[in-house]
Formats: C-alpha cells, structure tokens, sequence
C-alpha cells in the first residue's frame, strides 16, 4: 500500500481531548513506550470511525501493522465508550414537563442469509437495533447498547428500561407508531387517522414536527461512517456507539 496525505473534518480540539483520555489511561496502566504517542493514536482511531478505513489501510498511513492498528483503535474504544452516560444518569435533570424523543435505528453489517436474527423485516436487511433518548432539538442524550436488528423497537425500548425510566421521573415521551402500546408518558401517532375525527388528524399533525429532530441525533451517529455498515463483530457495535456518543458529548460541550 503506498500511503498519501489526508484530511480528517473534526476538530484539532477533539483530538487533543481524546489524546489527554488515553494519556490519563496510560499511566493509570502504567504503560510503557508505545510505537504511537497518545495524539497520533487518538488520530488513528478518529479516522478509523470517521472514514471506515479498514485496519490494513491505518497501518499503512501511520507507519504500524495491521494488528497493531488493531489493538490501538480497540483500546481507544473502550476508552472512549467507559465516559458515555448510563440511561439514568442521561435523565438527570429531567422530570414531569420536560419531554424527549424516542427512536431507533438500524446499524447495517455484513450477514449472510442464514443469520437470522439481525436480519430486520422493516429494513429488509441486516443489522442491529439502536434506540436513542434525544432532547426537543435532536441532542442525544442516551444510545442503548446494539441488539440483534430482528427486534422490534418498542420491545427493544423496554428491555433496555426506556419506557420505565421515562414513567418513573413522568418525562413525556414522543416516538412514532412502532412504540404504541407502550403506555405510561409514551405518545405516539394514531393509526387510520383519516379515517379518525378532525381531532385525532390534528394530533398526528402537531405531533410529527415535535417529534422529527430526533432523526437529528441519528444523522450525527452515522456522520461517522463506520456505523453506516459495520464490518466489525456485532458484539464490538455497542462499544462503537458508546464511543461516539463521547465524542459527540465532547463536540457540544467544546
């Protein structure tokens, strides 16, 4: 591989953080010398995430194998994924007047046919199912952890204990019809509402713009384009997400 120079479009700043994250992680383990510094490991992994390089690739732009290109983005992930927010410490703060957006997405990868339980029937492909907790404007607050893209979301919603940490604080919920019949603060469009009084037609028209910013917190999930077909095992998905919830956090709060 001949190796060219490149651009990586975040910001010199959140590098740096991430590079002071993994300094701090270092002499915690009590790391020895290191064929990378923390900046240049920071950066390797930044564009790891950011452009879905594949680790041959890395190797070859930073000067270090394949395994070891391996072990430095792993190690930056897991670094990375230990500062994202639990699910009741995103809620802190938020009580009964206070609303939020519940959704979920789907992190494409590839499966073959026999793999069942990824393979989504809404998508008509495989993946894994994320949900997200986002503020009125689309801010996330809280991703769950990925499961297998055959769930459906509102069971998904109540495994990860969404629907009852929202009813526990009384935070109002809005999600689209394939959250109905969660109950508790949970309010989402009507069916047939055509066919439903004047009344019903006006709620689903109020509803959907309060409701659409939350597609916002996915566009800046997947702005990171190794979540948009992840080639990695499927148990390594929820760390990613976790890991970029960090550096999305760290974006608002630059």
């Amino acid at each position: 591989m001949v190796p060219y120079p490149a651009t990586l479009d975040v910001p010199y700043e959140l590098v740096e953080h991430v590079a002071w994250l993994l300094h701090e992680h270092r002499l915690a383990c009590n790391t020895r010398w290191r064929k990378l510094g923390c900046f240049k490991q920071a950066l390797l992994a930044l564009v790891h995430l950011r452009k879905n390089e594949t680790f041959s690739q890395l190797g070859a732009g930073f000067g270090i194998s394949q395994a070891t290109a391996w072990r430095y983005v792993d190690e930056t992930l897991d670094v990375l994924a230990g500062w994202a927010p639990g699910l009741h410490e995103a809620l802190t703060g938020l009580g009964e007047g206070d609303h939020v957006i519940v959704d979920g997405t789907l992190i494409p990868i590839d499966r073959i046919g026999a793999d069942e339980p990824y393979y989504s029937m809404k998508h008509r492909k495989h993946g894994m199912n994320v949900q997200v907790i986002a503020r009125s404007d689309g801010t996330p607050l809280w991703f769950s952890r990925a499961t297998p893209g055959r769930a459906h979301d509102l069971t998904a919603a109540r495994a990860h204990g969404i629907v009852q940490a929202c009813l526990t604080r009384q935070i109002l919920v809005l999600a689209d019809r394939a959250y109905q019949g969660a109950g508790a603060t949970f309010r989402t469009p009507y069916y047939h509402h055509r066919e439903q009084p004047e009344q019903y037609q006006q709620f689903n028209r109020d509803h959907a713009p309060l409701r659409a910013p939350g597609e916002r917190a996915f566009a800046q999930l997947k702005a990171w384009r190794l979540l948009r077909r992840a080639r990695c095992s499927t148990r390594r998905i929820s760390t990613i997400v976790q890991a970029v919830h960090t550096l999305l956090t760290c974006s608002y709060s630059g």
